[in-house]
Parts: structure tokens; C-alpha cells; sequence
């Protein structure tokens, strides 16, 4: 899939998160933070 942002704007895949901690523990969606971290996939010309 080829993408090109316009103006100033970025296309970013998000991380892979985990789903479980270290325990074993299985941690919903609902009480998780989003992923803060991502590839780059393109960057608009402006």
C-alpha cells in the first residue's frame, strides 16, 4: 500500500503493546494506555 500525506502531515503504524505483564496477568484494552510509539511509514512534503 503506497500512502503520501499531504502538507505537513505523517503516516505512523502504531507499536505492537503488550497484553499480558511479566505475572501473567491479561490487561484489557479499557485499562491500558494507547501505544505512544509506531513505525513511520511516509512523510508529507511540507
Amino acid at each position: 500500500m503506497n500512502l503520501q500525506p499531504l502538507e505537513d502531515r505523517i503516516v505512523v503504524r502504531p507499536g505492537e503493546s503488550e497484553e499480558t505483564t511479566a505475572s501473567g496477568l491479561v490487561i484489557p484494552d479499557t485499562a491500558k494506555e494507547k501505544p505512544q510509539t509506531g513505525d513511520v511509514l511516509a512523510v508529507g512534503p511540507g
